[in-house]
C-alpha cells in the first residue's frame, strides 16, 4: 500500500438530500464550489464520515470483483462496497473508495491525478454518492430542473437533445429559472416528490441547492415540429429508467431504484415534448402542463 500523505486539513460536515455526513480531506484536497454549495452547519447531526487521504500508490483491489468497465471496478468486500474510480477515455485509475464500515468510508486519491478535482463529477465520484442515496429512497435524474411559479418541471433526456436549451426558452419566454443545469435528486418529503439539489450541473454551469414539488417530468427528443403529448406505463418507465443513475451490478439496489420509479410515475405526470427552438416549444408545453 502507498504511503499516506497530507494531513487532515478540512473537516466538516455536508448535507445531499437528507444524507448529512462528515468530510475529512488532506491539506491537498479541495472541494469544488458547487460541493461547497452544500455545507451544513457544524451543529448537524451526520450519519456517515468519509476520509480522503492522498497517496503515491493506490491500494490492492480486496473481494469479490462484481462489476468492470475501463473507468470503474467494483469489489464486494466483507465491509461493504470497494471502488477504483477513472475517467473515461483516460487510462487507469485516480481513486479508491473503500467501506470500512457501516457508517465509513476510506478515500485513496493518487497524487499525480489530484488536479482533476476541481471538476464537479470527478470529485462527487470519490464518495459513491448515488450508493448512498438510494439507501435513503433517492435517485439522481440526468435533467434540467427548472423552477416555474413555485414548481419544478424536469426536462430529461440523452445528452446533446436539448435539455439546458428548452430551458433557457422558458427562461426567455416565461421568466422561469433553472436550479441546475443537469441533475436533480428526486426523493419524498412529507409524501411529496420533490426535486433537490445535486453538486453537478455539467457544462451549464447552474447549481444551487433547492427543494421543490416536481409538476411534471418532460422527456425531450428534437423535432421539425412541436408536439407534446403525456406518457405513462412501459413507455413512461423506460424512458425515465435510461435517464437514472443506477448501480445495476447492486441487485438490491436496482430493485428498489425501480421500485420508487413506479412511486415516481403514479403520482408526477410525464410528458413526451417533440420540440424545435422556438417560444412555440414553450407555448404547446405549457398548454399541456395546464399551470397558468
Amino acid at each position: 500500500m502507498g504511503k499516506k500523505r497530507g494531513k487532515i486539513q478540512l473537516d466538516k460536515r455536508f448535507q445531499i438530500g437528507d444524507f448529512c455526513f462528515r468530510l475529512k480531506c488532506s491539506d491537498e484536497v479541495i472541494p469544488p464550489p458547487n460541493f461547497i454549495l452544500f455545507e451544513a452547519g457544524e451543529n448537524e447531526e451526520y450519519t456517515y464520515t468519509y476520509e480522503i487521504v492522498v497517496t503515491d500508490i493506490l491500494p490492492e483491489p480486496q473481494g469479490r470483483l462484481t462489476a468492470k468497465r475501463p473507468d470503474l471496478k467494483v469489489y464486494e468486500t466483507e465491509t461493504g462496497e470497494e471502488r477504483f474510480i477513472g475517467i473515461k477515455g483516460k487510462e487507469g485509475f485516480y481513486a479508491c473508495y473503500r467501506e470500512t464500515g457501516d457508517n465509513r468510508a476510506e478515500v485513496w486519491l493518487a497524487k499525480d491525478r489530484i488536479e482533476g478535482l476541481h471538476i464537479d463529477p470527478v470529485f462527487t465520484s470519490l464518495l459513491a454518492l448515488e450508493r448512498h442515496m438510494i439507501q435513503r429512497n433517492q435517485i439522481v435524474l440526468h435533467c434540467a430542473y427548472m423552477e416555474y411559479q413555485e414548481k419544478a418541471i424536469l426536462f430529461s433526456a440523452p445528452s446533446e437533445t436539448g435539455k439546458t436549451t428548452q430551458a433557457n426558452l422558458w427562461e426567455k419566454y416565461r421568466g422561469s429559472r433553472t436550479v441546475n443545469g443537469d441533475r436533480s435528486l428526486l426523493g419524498k418529503i412529507d409524501g411529496t416528490w420533490m426535486a433537490q439539489g445535486w453538486p453537478v450541473c455539467g457544462t451549464s454551469e447552474v447549481c444551487h441547492n433547492e427543494n421543490i414539488p416536481v409538476h411534471a417530468i418532460v422527456m425531450l427528443s428534437q423535432a421539425k415540429e412541436n408536439q407534446v403529448r403525456k406518457i405513462s406505463g412501459r413507455e413512461a418507465f423506460m424512458l425515465l429508467y435510461s435517464q437514472i443513475t443506477v448501480n445495476r451490478w447492486n441487485r438490491e439496489a436496482s430493485t428498489l431504484t425501480m421500485d420508487l420509479l413506479m412511486d415516481l410515475l403514479n403520482q408526477v405526470p410525464v410528458y413526451h415534448l417533440g420540440c424545435t427552438i422556438s417560444e412555440e416549444a414553450v407555448k404547446c408545453l405549457e398548454q399541456a402542463l395546464e399551470i397558468n
